[in-house]
C-alpha cells in the first residue's frame, strides 16, 4: 500500500508532506526513504513518542519528524505541504470535515492529497437480505473502537466532502481485492475464538476479533470497500505565485 501511496502522491523527491496519523511512522519512513521531506503527527502521544525513536534508530532525523498533533486543527501554517495523505486514519475523525478542511488549509496551491480510507454501503438502510446481526456488528465495532468517521463513510461521503472542501479532480480508486487475501486471513484466525465469545455474549470485550470476522463478511457481500481518494488543491493564480514549493516549480501537477 506504500507505494500505491506513493505513486498516487505523485510528488518530486524533495517535496514535503505531511502524515495525518501516523501511527508508529512505518508509512512516513517508507516515504522518506523514497525521497520525500515527511512530516508525521499522530493524536497518540505514544504513537509519535515511538515513531521519533524508530526515525532516529533509523537515521532518517533529516527527512522525516513525528510529533504529537491533531488533524482537526492543524499546528502548521497555511500552504505548509506540497502534499498530505491518511493511511486508514481519517475512519477515527470525530469530524471528517472539519479535518479535511484543515488539510486542504496547509496544502500548498497545487498540492496532493490521498486518503487510504475505507467506505461502505448505508447501514442505515441494508439492502434485502443483509443479516441484521452484520449490521448491529458493524454499528457496534464502529462504537466500540472509536471510528465515527467509519461510521459516517457511507458511498460517496468523502468524495462529497473533500469537493466541498474545495479540493478538484477527485478520484477514487477501490483496492479492496488487494486487501481480500488479508482479511479473509483475519477471519479464518478469528472465527472459532469469534464463537466462543458470541456464546459468552462478550462482543464488547472483543472488538478487533469481530471486526476481524464481520469486515470479511461485509467484504464478501460488496457491503464494505477499501478505497483510495485523490484529489488536487487548485493551482494559484500566476500573481499569486510567490515561494514556490517544488510542486509549483513542476506545473503545479
Amino acid at each position: 500500500m506504500e507505494d500505491h501511496l506513493h505513486q498516487s502522491l505523485d510528488l518530486p523527491s524533495g517535496a514535503k508532506v505531511l502524515d495525518a496519523g501516523c501511527g508508529v511512522g512505518h508509512v512516513a519512513l517508507r516515504l522518506a526513504h523514497k525521497g520525500l521531506h515527511v512530516q508525521a503527527i499522530d493524536i497518540t502521544p505514544n504513537h509519535a513518542i515511538w515513531a521519533q525513536q524508530e526515525i532516529e534508530r533509523q537515521g532518517m532525523q533529516d527527512t522525516v519528524h513525528a510529533q504529537w498533533g491533531d488533524y482537526h486543527s492543524l499546528d502548521f501554517s497555511d500552504q505548509a505541504f506540497d502534499g498530505v495523505y491518511t493511511m486508514e486514519t481519517l475512519v477515527h475523525s470525530s469530524d471528517p470535515a472539519k479535518a479535511v478542511t484543515e488539510i486542504y488549509r496547509v496544502l500548498k496551491p497545487g498540492g496532493h492529497v490521498v486518503f487510504h480510507e475505507y467506505d461502505h454501503i448505508d447501514v442505515s438502510k441494508p439492502p434485502p437480505g443483509c443479516p441484521p446481526d452484520l449490521v448491529e456488528a458493524v454499528i457496534r465495532v464502529n462504537t466500540r473502537s472509536g471510528m465515527p468517521g467509519n461510521q459516517a463513510f457511507d458511498r460517496g461521503v468523502l468524495h462529497r466532502i473533500m469537493e466541498e472542501q474545495g479540493f478538484v479532480d477527485v478520484t477514487e480508486t477501490n483496492l479492496t481485492e488487494n486487501m481480500r487475501p488479508l482479511m479473509r486471513l483475519f477471519y479464518l484466525i478469528g472465527y472459532l475464538p469469534y464463537l466462543l465469545i458470541c456464546s459468552l455474549g462478550l462482543q464488547q470485550w472483543f472488538v478487533n476479533t469481530e471486526g476481524g470476522v464481520q469486515g470479511y463478511r461485509a467484504l464478501k457481500r460488496g457491503y464494505w470497500r477499501y478505497m483510495v481518494f485523490t484529489a488536487r488543491k487548485p493551482a494559484a493564480r500566476r500573481e499569486d505565485e510567490e515561494g514556490e514549493g517544488p510542486l509549483q516549480r513542476r506545473g503545479g501537477g
